[in-house]
């Protein structure tokens, strides 16, 4: 339970010590961890009455666990055969780190007598779909402007299975629609941002789209996050009625028949205690530590709520939290309102990675436990002792794995010699890039990239009322808000696994549907618990044992 606190480390805290150069007291890491991870399972109370008890959201993560407890615990001939289904596919998954993750192998090409570089055994993806029209440019290795391959724009075939059986779980519909946007963004709106050309406040001419890789993550992100915002709020406020019953309805029957009792959810006055010491403490350190107005700070918990809300409603219907994606919504926000602040940018951006990291890791476990019949205040309280084991180890990692910012940065030695980081964290360089463009203001922020917030906001809201008053025998025909908006804000390779996925599950369904309604759930958890297990494995060997550098051969 405690893993979730560690969120916003590879994330805003990362950001700041590359813009600072210095780590944050170790007081400030403990106290501002453990608020945010206290905000966001206390923000998940009402969202488990909502999106698992009324609106019974998917939550792939948590069908897979209930899945396996199911297995490994159930008694009969049928549940044997689903525990061995279970453990033959988590072997299979369990081999593929050591594939395609693990640098074992020395690479002979690149190591030199002064050191040894090492690879993967295979490649983590394939180029097979490069046989498709060619769009857009690219610069080679020479730096000269060429044609640039479908490779290029990320649509690559994943070699890790864990997003196909994640897109086994989560059906047809998310994952058409998911692969449907991704192929918009590679074939007409990044080559037409590559030629979108703008003169930015410093007088520099820049595109909207830099590189062909970077599309999903320049364009494609002011896009697709708006349009999950606007069609999150909206399908929150149609429930209005719903929610303002399980708030404040204790003792009763909701109409979905679930009980509400205050001896099996957890109370509203722990979600009152909670919200109230939580945010108090989030207000303070963000006030007195990064420069953040009380009044901001306020707003920004708010805000938190709002855009955890939408990472969550996303988890519950692809498995995926797009906590980075809804970090830049906060991060645009506060670059209108705290401008030349890159410490208030990060942090209160960090607040909402943070507190929906957290709240999507409970309402997994809260859908696991809803399928298997646990009691749901128990696991809150679970969850909760887990965010004190859980803040003091993630702190004490980062400080021991990330002793200071050249493990993030690199460095250049005397002669001259380029170090490579230890950790090159992605995730903390698109932050600190935000962050870098906010502070000059909004102003800075590409005219297209702003044009596509509006645009964003617009498709989410026409996708969710569509959705809402269209016939129920065609809604499973229309767009996914969901789908599309993921779909922009992720590189290609993830919507095509898990489209593959889908399309598993859907044929082997149409084919055998009690054979698939019995075997797809266990075989597909047991893939997605062996990879995540064993990439563990192999993340650790890649940092601590098969290291680049030291002596050559």
């Amino acid at each position: 339970a405690g893993y979730s606190t560690g969120g916003t480390f590879v994330s805003a805290i990362a950001a700041l010590l590359m813009i600072q150069g210095v780590h944050l007291p170790t007081w400030v890491l403990v106290v501002w961890t453990f608020f945010l991870a206290i905000l966001g399972v206390t923000l998940a109370i009402p969202m488990k009455r909502n999106m698992i008890n009324q609106e019974k959201l998917k939550f792939p993560s948590g069908l897979a666990a209930a899945s396996t407890l199911q297995s490994l615990y159930a008694d009969g001939a049928e549940a044997s055969k689903k525990a061995r289904a279970l453990m033959w596919s988590g072997l299979v998954g369990a081999v593929v780190p050591f594939l395609i993750d693990a640098h074992f192998i020395i690479d002979k090409v690149k190591t030199t007598a002064d050191a040894v570089v090492y690879k993967t055994l295979l490649p983590g993806s394939s180029k097979l779909f490069d046989w498709l029209p060619h769009v857009g440019t690219k610069l080679n290795e020479s730096g000269v402007a060429e044609i640039a391959k479908p490779s290029d724009w990320t649509l690559r075939m994943d070699h890790n299975p864990v997003m196909i059986a994640a897109g086994a779980l989560v059906g047809l519909r998310v994952a058409i629609w998911m692969s449907v946007s991704g192929l918009i963004l590679a074939f007409l709106l990044g080559p037409y941002a590559q030629e979108y050309l703008w003169v930015n406040l410093d007088g520099e001419t820049v595109a909207a789209v830099t590189k062909p890789a970077r599309a999903w993550k320049e364009i494609g992100l002011w896009l697709g996050a708006p349009i999950m915002v606007a069609s999150g709020l909206l399908a929150f406020a149609f429930q209005w009625k719903t929610i303002a019953r399980a708030l404040s309805g204790m003792g009763k029957k909701n109409e979905g028949g679930d009980n509400v009792q205050g001896g099996v959810e957890v109370p509203n006055s722990w979600f009152v205690a909670g919200m109230v010491a939580s945010a108090s403490g989030v207000i303070f350190v963000a006030n007195s530590q990064f420069e953040v107005p009380i009044h901001l700070g306020v707003l920004a918990v708010a805000l938190t709520f709002v855009l955890a809300l939408v990472a969550c409603r996303a988890t519950g219907e692809s498995d995926i939290t797009p906590t980075g994606a809804m970090g830049k919504i906060m991060q645009l926000t506060y670059g209108v309102l705290i401008p030349q602040s890159a410490t208030a940018n990060l942090m209160t951006a960090g607040i909402t990675a943070g507190a929906a990291s957290s709240s999507a890791d409970l309402l997994n476990d809260l859908k696991s436990g809803y399928l298997l019949g646990a009691n749901p205040k128990r696991q809150f309280l679970a969850q909760f002792f887990g965010i004190f084991t859980g803040t003091l180890a993630t702190v004490i990692g980062f400080k021991l794995l990330v002793p200071d910012a050249t493990a993030l940065l690199g460095k250049t030695l005397a002669d001259g010699t380029e170090i490579a980081p230890a950790f090159p964290a992605p995730a903390a360089v698109a932050w600190k890039a935000v962050a870098d463009v906010f502070n000059s203001g909004i102003g800075n922020l590409h005219e297209m990239h702003r044009s596509a917030i509006f645009v964003g906001l617009g498709i989410g809201i026409a996708l969710t009322l569509i959705d809402r008053f269209a016939p129920k025998k065609t809604k499973k025909f229309l767009p996914s808000a969901t789908g599309v908006g993921l779909g922009f804000i992720l590189p290609f390779q993830y919507p095509l696994s898990m489209l593959i996925g889908a399309m598993i599950g859907y044929y082997w369904n149409k084919r055998n549907e009690q054979q698939c309604e019995g075997y797809l759930v266990p075989i597909a958890s047991g893939i997605i618990a062996g990879v995540s297990i064993m990439g563990v494995v192999a993340a650790a060997l890649n940092n601590f044992v098969f290291v680049n550098g030291g002596a050559g051969h």
